[in-house]
């Protein structure tokens, strides 16, 4: 699998440092907490994190929602798609994906062959609440969120269920969550 124990400790932490030997790529959809519960598994791992969408915006030099925008979403999934293999390719690592890059059928399966994929998985309302919280969602602009969801759910859940593992998110903390993964992971 791609995590293993390693006799050595991080920071004065007394537990055993996990070691991945393949990226572990984080999915679902918008508002589960991909990048919130990516960075503390990644630290929990003492491993890189890195969020596809920032990486995207950097390569383009704009917003998510610029390229949008000015190009439309079949533009942005085909960069999301190249920036997604060039990070799979690189050392291993924790890579929080935009909610829609696995479904795209090469980005699957190429994390499905190269990486170790996590559903992350909540509730409509708690996503709905949480995405509520910023107006930065271009799939939402101008629209309902639950609504939204509800219809992106019913056709990426069914692609989501491919990844290697499923772990539910709700309203406790982040941590928690990173905890189940972990335990998912070593088991």
């Amino acid at each position: 699998m791609a995590l293993h124990h390693e006799p050595q400790t991080q920071k004065g932490d007394i537990r055993p440092a996990f070691i991945i030997d393949r990226p572990i790529v984080l999915v679902g959809m918008m508002g589960v907490g991909k990048t919130s519960i990516g960075k503390r598994l990644a630290a929990r791992l003492g491993t890189d994190f890195v969020d596809a969408d920032d990486e995207i915006e950097k390569a383009a030099g704009q917003s998510i929602a610029e390229i949008f925008e000015k190009y439309g979403e079949d533009y942005f999934r085909d960069g999301e798609r190249r920036v997604i293999a060039r990070l799979i390719e690189e050392n291993p690592k924790v890579i929080a994906t935009g909610g829609g890059a696995f479904v795209n059928d090469f980005t699957r399966a190429l994390i499905l062959e190269r990486a170790t994929s996590i559903w992350l998985d909540a509730d409509i309302q708690i996503l709905a609440d949480r995405v509520s919280r910023r107006n930065n969602r271009p799939l939402l602009k101008g629209k309902d969120p639950v609504t939204v969801l509800t219809e992106l759910g019913k056709v990426r859940n069914p692609l989501y269920a491919a990844a290697n593992f499923h772990i539910r998110s709700d309203t406790s903390p982040h941590a928690r969550t990173v905890e189940n993964i972990l335990k998912a992971l070593a088991a």
